[in-house]
């Protein structure tokens, strides 16, 4: 039975939904088909600012739930899209191109603006009926290149040795410190990597703008374009300014949705809100949640500051774990790993959480290593074609600073006990039982790495050891290698944690962002004694 005060808090935030749902009804128009206007920032962040009020459109999330509500919502003729900039990694121009088809298959329209275009830009932008950029714009599709600095003549001028260990072959984390060109086995992983998101590229702008991939690839190579240049290539349709949108817009509105008139337009701020207070009605029945973990950064052991600490992540997943209104967590990972301790303590964490309830992982541009160590607790994985994941490896070691103290005149001199107290010293290398030493547990946490894999994913030893070895893959490649289960965005994430969670369809559910931000020390204090 509800005690008094959840019973109070149930009926607080029914009356706070309904009233939200008021007012924003009143926005839109009483009667007739819309369009909604959705402006897409440069670049689009994945994770909500940390503030303790940010647009919720800002993001990509929030824009994915806008698209929904518009592929959803019946009056709503099409979208009037504003593309600022370029939107960010190629995985997050793959979700946002896969939700404006679907908004197309319903039979909305789409008139897109840009300033500028780059090539994911324009991967997602050629999802429209109609594009446009203004006559000083540029469409700079000029291919993909990925980049890596080597430091090892660097480091020989100052008198500094690399002192690493590395398991798995393709692991190549600190080839920049030991090597001065790419290595072959990094380089057959990168060419993957890039061909792989070149291809998808390509493939969604000719399907989009109505061009053969190899023409489209022929005007990548002779890129980039100003805007009369793009309109003659057929990149884009037309040339215009801000001020020349809404007599253009209103004549495409017309041809599109075959609606005459001057289009009435919606902000998509409107429908999110309406869609966010969804439920409004059911004051005392306490409408199920699902909560969304962004883990955005390194992974470290602390419990405060940047990236992931793992500590306070531990703390999150037991609390969604207890909580009865929590139903399931979609857990939306962008993280390159860092520590393997750390990593292996947040691995228990949601292994424990998804007894309790479903866990769904969603990789965004980056869970590798200790990311991915992350995302196998889960009971889905689902990653973007061009997610970057894997890179089931270790490495340790560290910098041996004697010549560049000798250099600078510095005298280093210690006292010791014990044969190995001075193995992580940078005033010298490691001797042999030292190396042999970190090899030794760089092969115990490489050999827990592979276990905790197989066990998360359901697979045996060997068959995660041929896929092993520090290799980074596509999500694409993933998918195949059984490392991921489907391919899809934090959408697609959310139905199957909804799914999992044996929510109906049309149920209402609210959304909760974590990890929260607190207003004020004051605040923080009070929501700890609220429990």
């Amino acid at each position: 039975m509800a005690t008094p005060a959840e019973t109070a808090r149930r009926v607080g935030d029914g009356l706070a939904r309904w009233l939200r749902r008021s007012l924003v009804r009143r926005a839109l128009p009483r009667a007739g088909p819309f369009w909604v206007s959705l402006e897409l920032p440069s670049p689009l962040p994945d994770v909500p600012a940390r503030r303790w009020r940010s647009e919720r459109t800002a993001t990509l999330l929030g824009v994915l739930e806008a698209l929904e509500a518009v592929a959803e919502e019946p009056r709503a003729h099409g979208i009037l899209l504003h593309v600022r900039g370029g939107v960010g990694g190629i995985a997050i121009a793959q979700t946002l191109r896969r939700a404006l088809d679907a908004v197309r298959e319903r039979g909305k329209a789409i008139v897109a603006w840009a300033e500028s275009l780059d090539l994911a830009s324009l991967y997602v932008a050629s999802a429209a009926d109609r594009l446009w950029v203004p006559e000083t714009g540029r469409v700079f599709a000029i291919g993909l290149r990925a980049d890596a600095f080597y430091l090892r003549d660097l480091l020989a001028r100052f008198d500094v040795k690399p002192e690493l260990v590395r398991i798995g072959t393709h692991k190549s984390a600190g080839e920049m410190f030991t090597d001065q060109r790419m290595s072959d086995a990094q380089r057959e992983q990168l060419d993957a990597i890039v061909g792989d998101s070149f291809d998808a590229l390509v493939e969604g702008i000719a399907a989009g703008r109505g061009l053969d991939t190899a023409v489209v690839r022929a005007l990548i190579d002779r890129g980039p374009y100003v805007a009369a240049a793009a309109r003659e290539a057929g990149l884009v349709d037309d040339c215009l300014y801000p001020d020349e949108i809404p007599e253009r817009f209103g004549e495409a509105a017309s041809r599109l949705s075959a609606s005459p008139g001057r289009p009435v337009l919606v902000d998509a701020r409107v429908l999110c809100a309406l869609r966010a207070s969804a439920g409004a009605r059911e004051w005392l029945a306490p409408l199920p949640r699902i909560a969304c973990v962004f883990a955005s950064g390194a992974v470290y052991r602390g419990r405060r500051g940047r990236g992931i600490p793992s500590g306070m992540y531990e703390d999150l997943f037991g609390a969604l774990a207890r909580d009865p209104r929590v139903r399931g967590v979609m857990l939306r990972i962008d993280s390159p790993g860092g520590d393997a301790l750390a990593s292996d303590l947040l691995w228990r964490a949601v292994r424990a959480l998804r007894r309790e309830k479903p866990v769904v992982a969603s990789l965004a541009e980056v869970a590798a290593s200790g990311g991915y160590y992350l995302a196998s607790a889960a009971d889905c994985v689902i990653a973007e074609r061009s997610t970057i994941t894997g890179s089931i490896g270790v490495i340790g070691g560290k910098l041996d600073l004697s010549g560049l103290y000798q250099r600078l005149g510095i005298g280093r001199d210690a006292v010791e006990r014990g044969a190995r107290a001075g193995m992580l010293t940078d005033a010298r290398g490691f001797t042999d039982d030292e190396r042999e030493a970190v090899h030794g547990e760089m092969r115990a946490l490489y050999a827990s790495f592979v276990a905790r894999v197989a066990e998360g994913r359901g697979l045996a030893v060997g068959v995660v050891e041929r896929v092993a070895q520090g290799r980074v893959w596509t999500g694409g490649r993933a998918l195949g290698l059984g490392l991921v289960d489907a391919l899809g965005g934090p959408l697609e994430a959310l139905h199957e944690v909804r799914r999992r969670a044996g929510l109906r369809v049309a149920e209402p559910a609210l959304l909760d962002l974590h990890p929260r931000v607190p207003l004020l020390p004051a605040l923080r204090a009070l929501s700890r004694w609220l429990g």
